[in-house]
C-alpha cells in the first residue's frame, strides 16, 4: 500500500500572475469608524513561481513566490486643487496552502500567506506634483490566512482566485496597541 502511495505522489513546478486587488484597514481605538477617513482598495499584481506536491488524487500541498505591491488610496479635491494619496507596500509573498481536489481539474485551497515587506512609503500628489515619505513604523511582515479555488485544463494551463485576510497589524510605532493597519487582498490569475 506504502508504494502505492509513493508511486500516486507526483511534485510540479510552474508559473503564475495575475491581478490583486489590496485593501488596508485601520482601526484606532476610541474613535468610530464613521469618523476615520479610510483609503479605497487599491488595484495591483503579482507575479511568482510555485510548487505543488499531489500526495493523492485528492490531496495536494502547494508553496508559492510571488512579488507583489500592496496598499491603498483615496483621492479628492478642495479649493487648492486635486490631490491623491497612496500608501505602496512592497511585498515578497510565501504563501503555503493544502489543496483538495473534488475533481481532477479543480482544487479548493486553504493555507496562510506570509508577506515579508520590502519596502513601505507613502505616497502625496497634488496637482500632477508628487513626494514620497518613506515609512518607518511598518512591520516586516504581514500574515494573512487565504481560501481559494483553483480550476486546470488539460494541458496544464490553470485559473485561480483567492482570498487574503490580513491579521497582523502592520504598524509598529508608538501607540501600536491602540492604532491598527492590516492589509487583505484579494487574487486572481492564470498560471502553468
Amino acid at each position: 500500500i506504502a508504494l502505492c502511495g509513493a508511486m500516486n505522489a507526483q511534485t510540479k513546478f510552474g508559473v503564475k500572475a495575475g491581478y490583486a486587488l489590496s485593501s488596508v484597514n485601520t482601526k484606532v481605538d476610541g474613535i468610530d469608524e464613521e469618523d476615520m477617513d479610510e483609503m479605497d482598495a487599491m488595484s495591483t499584481f503579482y507575479v511568482g513561481a510555485l510548487v505543488e506536491h499531489k500526495f493523492s488524487e485528492k490531496f495536494g500541498l502547494q508553496a508559492e513566490l510571488l512579488y507583489s505591491p500592496m496598499g491603498a488610496k483615496s483621492s479628492g479635491s478642495d479649493s487648492d486643487g486635486n490631490w491623491e494619496d497612496k500608501l505602496k507596500i512592497g511585498t515578497l509573498q510565501l504563501p503555503i496552502g493544502a489543496k483538495f481536489y473534488p475533481t481532477e481539474s479543480f482544487a479548493l485551497t486553504a493555507g496562510v500567506n506570509f508577506g515579508f515587506i520590502l519596502s513601505s512609503e507613502y505616497e502625496y500628489t497634488w496637482d500632477g506634483e508628487s513626494e514620497t515619505e518613506d515609512i518607518e513604523d511598518m512591520s516586516s511582515l504581514n500574515l494573512a490566512p487565504f481560501i481559494g479555488a483553483e480550476y486546470t485544463l488539460p494541458m496544464g494551463l490553470f485559473f485561480d482566485a483567492r482570498y487574503n485576510l490580513g491579521v497582523s497589524n502592520l504598524y509598529t510605532g508608538e501607540g501600536s496597541d491602540d492604532y491598527k493597519i492590516k492589509n487583505s487582498f484579494f487574487q486572481i490569475g492564470v498560471g502553468y
